[in-house]
């Protein structure tokens, strides 16, 4: 079957073989897969030597099922994420645990963002804000405009920040009126917003040297509050700046609990609810409720689909378009 791999910084498309489903797992055939500029992109420009198979985030078919899996029937279609297992492919195998069913009314093109949109809640459920409270996001790219929308529909008082003055408007557009691409204006709404004490948080979704970006972001939290580093970003900050409001710099991993544990993943071992209330699999799960229940508008965010033949000009228009926010890889049925 044909897959999307990097090889030296370079996009080609690659034949890989395909595999029947172990206990556990699904056999998928995958109508849309979606690019995370923020990872591939980053990967890409590391150019590794050795050839790798891109893509985590992916909607489907259900064709097959391995042993013991529940609760799934074949001809369903499913959200699912998680490399290896997800890829830019025609075909994908994936533990039930990594797949969320998809209701008729929900559009796939929206559900095979089903990973950014698990990594987003699990940043959020990582930052713990309440509804009433104040989140500050940095970085508006694809990432960030779910982030900002999902908080907002948790009822956290959002506020956005972007360099890029159209990806601000693009979230005004989305119903968060207080989206910034000048940091002074920021600051004065967040100083109105929140009577001088800072914001609860701030989510950073932006990737590259964060020492400056999170330095600031210390000065726009309350006391107690957290830095939560989202994106790619290196954390070199000043310990008298969070020593001095006692603040918590914390990282949020991928989509959840679950991720990296190969009990979790290849062996489909779920953890029990009662010890770890939101894995991997039940963010993709929350991923597909807030669109079932339109609490989410992703369309708006799908700049380009392109067919799976035209990857290499799918990932090229990142690097040539300034206005790129998602782009989706269609297959062939």
């Amino acid at each position: 079957m044909k897959a999307v791999a990097a090889l030296k910084g370079k996009i080609s498309i690659t034949d890989i073989d395909s595999v029947s489903p172990l206990p556990g797992h699904l056999r998928i055939r995958t109508e849309y897969s979606a690019i995370s500029p923020g990872t591939e992109l980053s990967f890409l420009r590391r150019a590794s030597d050795q050839q790798v198979i891109l893509g985590y985030s992916a909607v489907g078919i259900v064709e097959e099922l391995g042993d013991n899996v529940t609760g799934i029937k074949i001809g369903q279609r499913v959200a699912c994420y998680g490399a290896p297992y997800v890829k830019h492919a025609e075909w994908l195998t994936v533990p039930s645990n990594l797949t969320a069913i998809v209701p008729g009314h929900v559009q796939p093109e929206e559900a095979a963002f089903a990973g950014l949109g698990a990594i987003a809640i699990h940043a959020l459920r990582t930052a713990d804000i309440r509804f009433g409270e104040t989140a500050v996001i940095v970085g508006l790219g694809l990432l960030g405009q779910i982030v900002c929308q999902i908080a907002a529909a948790a009822a956290v008082r959002v506020i956005g920040l972007d360099l890029a003055a159209n990806r601000a408007e693009l979230l005004k557009r989305h119903g968060v009126k207080d989206a910034f691409d000048q940091q002074e204006a920021m600051e004065e709404q967040l100083k109105q917003m929140t009577d001088g004490h800072g914001a609860d948080c701030v989510l950073l979704c932006a990737g590259g040297s964060g020492e400056e970006l999170i330095n600031q972001s210390l000065q726009w939290i309350r006391d107690k509050g957290k830095i939560v580093i989202v994106g790619d970003l290196s954390t070199t900050f000043s310990r008298n700046l969070m020593f001095g409001k006692e603040a918590q710099v914390l990282i949020s991993r991928a989509g959840g609990p679950g991720r990296y544990d190969a009990s979790y993943e290849k062996e489909n071992h779920d953890y029990p609810i009662g010890h770890v209330r939101w894995t991997e699999g039940r963010n993709i799960g929350e991923y597909i409720r807030l669109l079932s229940d339109k609490r989410l508008s992703i369309s708006p965010l799908i700049t380009n689909v392109y067919p799976l033949e035209r990857a290499q000009e799918a990932y090229a228009n990142y690097e040539n378009a300034k206005d790129v926010m998602g782009t989706l890889l269609k297959y062939e049925g």
